[in-house]
């Protein structure tokens, strides 16, 4: 794998799981919430909080990082990274995530 689809590769995975915890219900992408209280029916639907959400974006940043490293590692030397890095990197990740966070709240 060169350089270039590899770079292209983690953009793509980067926008599809920045914008997955805003899109479903479920806690990443497919481990069901259980139900809220007795009186809700088995198959209901519960409604993930948005401080879960937010975690869960953070678990999916931690995934495309190490994604990034791993063919990173494959297609050379891996550079040492500083705070900065992680500091650009985590918001362009909450930027990534922005279209996902307006469908879910913003647009009604």
């Amino acid at each position: 794998m060169d350089l270039s689809l590899a770079t292209w590769l983690v953009i793509a995975v980067a926008i599809a799981l920045a914008n997955l915890p805003f899109l479903n219900e479920k806690l990443f992408g497919f481990i069901p919430l259980p139900a809220a209280g007795r009186g809700e029916s088995p198959g209901a639907v519960r409604a993930k909080p948005f401080a879960l959400r937010l975690l869960e974006l953070l678990g999916l940043y931690f995934v495309v990082g190490l994604l990034g490293w791993w063919l990173e590692s494959r297609i050379g030397n891996v550079f040492p990274q500083t705070w900065e890095f992680y500091a650009i990197t985590g918001c362009l990740f909450l930027v990534l995530a922005f279209p996902g966070f307006v469908l879910r709240y913003l647009k009604r």
